[in-house]
């Protein structure tokens, strides 16, 4: 237990007992670790770090508006903008109820491709089922326009229902086609006994899956499982853990993810339709604590392997191509968050049909968990830092320095 905490309701006790009037505030949360405003290094590009808005509660995503305004996810349940680059005091209204603690609550939030003319905004967030005692994912869609967010409707349901409030997964991205992409976690079953049973590796629940969907929640009729008897038709892969990064290759179009592994075997995959992941058969981490062997095997016939793997692991969460002009010997280059890892990863693609890591450097070191990283609409970087324990923090937008 946290020794301040313990004093501070220790002190309230007593102050009851003895007849005094009680303060109820808690203790402040602890201060988050702090950004390095001076020029920072790397092999390509020197950069600097600008807050763009402080004092956020588990920040998890951002999305950009035309004409400047930036959308900023909390966990906590709270869709905030920056407005003239200023944080707005009120968080916008119209959101559904959300189910919050944990790994859940408000999470991705995206723009659809055609935004500047139909102002549609995608929300992944937790959601509490009619009695509350369990929850899923769920997204939902809605009009934003003038600081508003109007015509909200739910455009998928995960069968995702547990108990628990982590792997919820929900990254969310439109492909090159405009087909729009959810990842969807394990709910955090536990990898034991039969492996091969596992929920991951059904087709007859959404755990450990990514989804495929038209922009309006239809399942496309060339989705891959769409004629199997027993198969849920929202699916496009399988044998996934926990996939809370998911970009789409600028040139390629291929769907990129960073997924969880336990205690070690953070992964970068490739997704092609239908294939099976493998967690939790295959994969490079042991159990928590103990080390222990989840897996059969880091191989298996029928299983995918991934293109690059971190052990131990760097708590992988987000993932961007870079395109823009700010950075031009960044462009091209896939970059990772890493929560655990108190990092980004810069990783460079190429190979065979681009689809080979050749090059990775880490950058932004030790200065928060990097829980988001998001190319802005002005060709500049921006991150979201992940707190603990209630410490709030910052979106940040790195810009280049001269060297």
């Amino acid at each position: 237990m946290n020794r301040t905490f313990s004093l501070a309701a220790a002190l309230v006790l007593v102050a009851a007992s003895s007849g005094a009037q009680v303060a109820t505030q808690l203790p402040a949360p602890p201060p988050a670790t702090p950004i390095e405003t001076g020029t920072q290094r790397s092999a390509l590009h020197n950069f600097r770090a600008v807050v763009v808005a402080d004092g956020l509660e588990n920040p998890w995503s951002v999305a950009f508006i035309p004409g400047g305004e930036i959308l900023i996810t909390e966990r906590a349940g709270r869709l905030r903008v920056v407005r003239n680059g200023a944080l707005v005091p009120a968080p916008v209204e119209g959101l559904p109820r959300i189910r919050t603690g944990g790994q859940g609550g408000l999470l991705d939030v995206v723009t659809h491709p055609n935004f500047a003319t139909n102002r549609l905004i995608y929300i992944s967030y937790s959601k509490h089922s009619a009695d509350t005692l369990t929850g899923t994912t769920s997204v939902i869609r809605g009009r934003y326009e003038n600081g508003r967010l109007s015509n909200v409707q739910e455009i998928f349901e995960a069968s995702l229902w547990s108990p628990g409030r982590g792997h919820h997964g929900s990254r969310l991205a439109f492909d090159k086609a405009g087909f729009l992409f959810i990842t969807l976690g394990d709910r955090q079953v536990p990898s034991e006994g039969d492996l091969a049973a596992h929920p991951s590796q059904m087709l007859n629940t959404h755990h450990g899956k990514v989804i495929r969907l038209h922009d309006d929640g239809r399942v496309p009729t060339d989705n891959p499982f769409v004629a199997r008897e027993g198969a849920l038709p929202q699916t496009w892969t399988y044998g996934h853990r926990n996939v809370q990064g998911l970009a789409v290759h600028p040139v390629t179009g291929d769907v990129f993810i960073t997924e969880h592994g336990p205690q070690g075997g953070d992964e970068v995959n490739v997704l092609q339709a239908g294939r099976n992941y493998g967690w939790p058969v295959i994969g490079f981490g042991v159990n928590y604590q103990t080390g222990s062997a989840i897996h059969a095997g880091t191989m298996r016939q029928g299983m995918e392997q991934p293109i690059h793997v971190w052990v131990p692991s760097i708590g992988t969460s987000g993932l961007m191509f870079y395109t823009g002009d700010k950075f031009p010997e960044w462009r091209g280059s896939l970059f990772a968050g890493g929560m655990a890892g108190q990092y980004l990863a810069r990783l460079t693609v190429g190979g065979p049909a681009n689809r080979t890591i050749t090059e990775s450097e880490t950058m932004f070191r030790r200065q928060g968990r990097v829980r988001e990283v998001k190319q802005g609409l002005d060709g500049f970087i921006y991150l979201t830092i992940d707190g603990q324990r209630g410490a709030r923090t910052a979106v940040v937008r790195l810009e280049p320095v001269a060297r």
